[in-house]
């Protein structure tokens, strides 16, 4: 039997990557049409209780340089070590697989071309949907379609928060600290809550799908931190609930428009149904039309279905490279449109002694709006979305409003 696959990182996605190769190693062989095994596992740390103690090694060379090894599942994590290894390992011939969303969104056109330049693979399914199949699928099954939009709830840790907001009425520091005991949230939940992790996932997406590397550096991000209970009800009251969405699209003049933020979903879209610490991605195709892929966006086991999916697709290619690939880009190119120049409507919630007397003032500004009431609403309190108009000028007109009354909150609609 060839022992040809090594693992790089024994945590919660490494062990499980181990698991479940070994679980199913017979039915993934014939998957492959040979023998194939791992060989090594790196980490730090030493696992003595672990099953597979004797394939536990410290020195990163040993995979490196054994021409044995064919695949690499790099599941450390970060953008350091990763990297490193990561560069090293594709000039070498040896593709890599990985979970690494940090790496992808910052290094992902460099790996793939040291990929294909060398005659091996760089595959990420698991950075993204986690257990969902999204990477595949946009490459492969959908390539024939103009890909006009993707929007996801890409983050299963503020998807929970919303969700317990919603159907429980929690504050949102009570939901944070119920998602922290049950392990979905971080002792420090700051890349979630303000939505860097998402963002991450859609710069990879916006980039495999439009072919030039977004840097998460380019993307507006504003998390939900300042979600209140007071939002969630004017939200269900006006029909919609309250989603943090990822999303990137082409406009007319093929330029990219891509934003991560709080969004009121209409309960009649399917992304308003997706709850808990599960993950949707939103596709729309000039050919299929819309489409959904929906599951669980992290854990151990769903994390590394996708990890050991990669793996397989490389042994069953060994010695080609499966060719995805996006050019290279510079962090200070505007082909990412600014997000205050794009339409939107936005839901706004103002408070004031006087602001039922600004409401003359509003219909001067906005024109058609409506106006949203929820239970026992203060009197001090006004709420209302507004028509669709560029961002800026919205933002123009709330500053005069600010002279007036309290800007409580502003939320775009999707």
């Amino acid at each position: 039997m060839s022992k040809n696959v090594a693992v790089i990182g024994y945590g919660v996605v490494g062990s499980g990557t181990v698991e479940l190769f070994m679980k199913n190693r017979d039915a993934i062989n014939k998957k492959i049409g040979r023998e194939c095994d791992i060989k090594y596992i790196l980490d730090l740390r030493d696992f003595p209780e672990s099953p597979f103690a004797d394939r536990i090694i410290h020195d990163f060379d040993t995979i490196l340089n054994d021409d044995e090894i064919e695949v690499v599942a790099e599941v450390v994590g970060g953008t350091t070590f990763a990297y490193e290894y990561t560069k090293k390992l594709l000039a070498k011939g040896k593709s890599v697989v990985t979970s690494n969303k940090a790496l992808v969104a910052a290094y992902g056109a460099e790996l793939l071309q040291l990929a294909q330049d060398n005659g091996c693979s760089y595959l990420f399914e698991a950075s993204v949907g986690g257990g969902i199949p999204i990477i595949r699928p946009l490459y492969k099954c959908l390539a024939g379609n103009e890909i006009q939009q993707i929007s996801g709830i890409l983050n299963g840790t503020t998807n929970f928060i919303l969700s317990k907001m919603i159907k429980d009425q929690m504050s949102f520091e009570d939901a944070l600290k119920l998602a922290q005991q049950l392990g979905y949230a971080e002792a420090d939940p700051t890349a979630d809550v303000e939505g860097e992790d998402a963002c991450r996932k859609i710069c990879i997406l916006g980039s495999l799908v439009y072919g030039k590397h977004i840097y998460p550096e380019m993307v507006h991000k504003s998390g939900i931190t300042r979600i209140t209970l007071d939002d969630v009800e004017y939200a269900a009251n006006a029909g919609y609930v309250i989603k943090l969405i990822a999303s990137v699209k082409r406009l007319e003049d093929n330029s990219l428009s891509a934003i991560v933020c709080p969004r009121l979903v209409p309960k009649s879209n399917m992304l308003a149904s997706v709850d808990d610490v599960y993950n949707a991605v939103s596709v729309t195709g000039d050919g299929v039309g819309d489409v959904l892929f929906y599951g669980q966006g992290a854990g151990k086991l769903p994390t590394a279905s996708a990890v050991v999916g990669d793996i397989i697709d490389c042994l069953r290619h060994q010695g080609r490279s499966l060719g995805i690939h996006w050019e290279e880009s510079k962090k200070d190119e505007k082909f990412v449109v600014r997000y205050k120049d794009t339409n939107c409507s936005m839901y706004v919630r103002l408070k004031g002694e006087n602001v039922q007397e600004l409401k003359p003032s509003i219909s001067e500004m906005f024109g058609k709006l409506m106006y949203i009431e929820r239970t026992n609403r203060p009197d001090d309190e006004l709420a209302f979305i507004t028509p669709n108009m560029v961002e800026s000028d919205i933002d123009a007109n709330l500053e005069t409003l600010s002279k007036s009354a309290e800007i409580a909150s502003k939320i775009r609609m999707f």
